[in-house]
């Protein structure tokens, strides 16, 4: 895969992600009740809501600075893995299959974008 199409998919993959991930983190943060109500259904307890919307948005801070904080993007990338792999179990269990569809896709998602992001930093882009 060349230069161009890498950069392609990965800007296209931070895209997506942050806009996944932010109107998750926005709606945590200003205690939307479509996403309030499930989280909570969950089991999760309300102040955790709030400190993972602070994480998704600062994450994705983070991911848009082009070139820059590598080290601490890949925690970023671990940290959205964790809650996708979180959510897809909680829901499993408590919601059925059914409900994963969201997680799943975020998944291949967030994948895609992170082994863009390892073959430019490997590659040296």
């Amino acid at each position: 895969m060349n230069h161009k199409a890498v950069n392609a998919i990965y800007w296209t993959g931070i895209a997506l992600t942050s806009l996944w991930f932010g109107t998750s983190g926005i709606c945590e943060l200003t205690n939307i009740p479509l996403v309030w109500n499930i989280t909570l259904q969950l089991g999760y307890p309300p102040h955790f809501i709030y400190i993972l919307g602070v994480a998704k948005l600062s994450g994705i801070a983070v991911l848009l600075i082009p070139n820059k904080l590598n080290r601490l993007k890949e925690w970023v990338f671990a940290g959205m893995f964790f809650d996708i792999i979180f959510a897809f179990g909680s829901k499993l269990a408590v919601l059925g299959a059914a409900a994963t569809v969201d997680a799943v896709i975020a998944f291949i998602m967030v994948g895609v974008t992170y082994l863009m992001f390892r073959k430019r930093t490997v590659s040296n882009f």
